[in-house]
């Protein structure tokens, strides 16, 4: 199975890998992967890899039915040969601001304690649909208590438990639309805070910041209207 470095390091942006596979589709399968594959609402990453002799650009990263991870080439090309060992270059500016957005998304959650029915993350933007049958009274109380949040400059930081252990403790699980990670034996929680001045804790498989202040201001966008009970909550960067 592909080694997970951003799981180890969010913050890592350049690494070597062996190519072990090509996909139908002309992905390259490495071993180690750098660039996170698309899922839970955040896009796969982008960048560069090279090797003795070539290079390639590369749009995203996706999971394959085998649960690896391939990079997508962001045009057909000679693609390098397997146990060929490549150098993975992140798109570093724009994985930074989805770790941004994405821990935003699960203080949102804190501000806003309703179940969450879907979401996404983009480098400029991101949202949560709730399950919330009438708009909230004061978005701008809301902007402001999230802006506290991140201006605490709370830790981020992961655990793991099992899966019988998740099982067992179902309201950690603020996403009905979006399954844990579950089927390893294992599932991350992702925490903001420590001991009593932790505020969140959730199953989350997505890269994050460090701290909150990294996240920087946030302005809350539209509050649409999703169906009868659900409202869609679209945060910005402010700046």
């Amino acid at each position: 199975m592909t080694e997970l470095l951003f799981r180890d390091d969010a913050y890592l942006n350049s690494a070597e890998g062996t190519v072990i596979s090509h996909t139908p589709e002309g992905g390259i399968v490495v071993d180690r992967a750098l660039f996170y594959a698309t899922g839970g609402g955040q896009p796969g990453d982008s960048g560069e890899i090279s090797w003795a002799g070539g290079s390639l650009k590369i749009a995203t990263a996706v999971k394959t039915l085998d649960d690896e991870i391939a990079l997508v080439p962001a045009e057909p090309a000679r693609l390098p040969e397997v146990g060929t060992t490549i150098t993975q270059h992140l798109d570093w500016e724009r994985r930074y601001r989805h770790m941004r957005i994405h821990t935003a998304l699960h203080l949102l959650s804190v501000v806003v304690p309703l179940p969450v029915t879907g979401g996404s993350i983009s480098a400029e933007k991101g949202r949560l649909d709730f399950d919330m049958p009438e708009a909230p009274d004061d978005k701008e109380t809301l902007q402001a208590q999230l802006n506290e949040l991140i201006e605490r400059d709370l830790e981020v930081h992961e655990s793991w438990i099992t899966d019988d252990e998740l099982a067992a403790q179902p309201d950690l699980v603020k996403t009905m639309s979006v399954k844990p990670p579950m089927g390893s034996g294992r599932v991350r929680l992702v925490g903001i805070g420590r001991d009593d001045d932790q505020i969140d804790l959730q199953p989350c498989g997505g890269t994050h910041v460090a701290r909150t202040g990294e996240i920087g201001r946030i302005r809350i966008g539209k509050i649409e209207k999703k169906g009868k009970q659900n409202r869609r909550v679209n945060i910005h960067f402010d700046g």
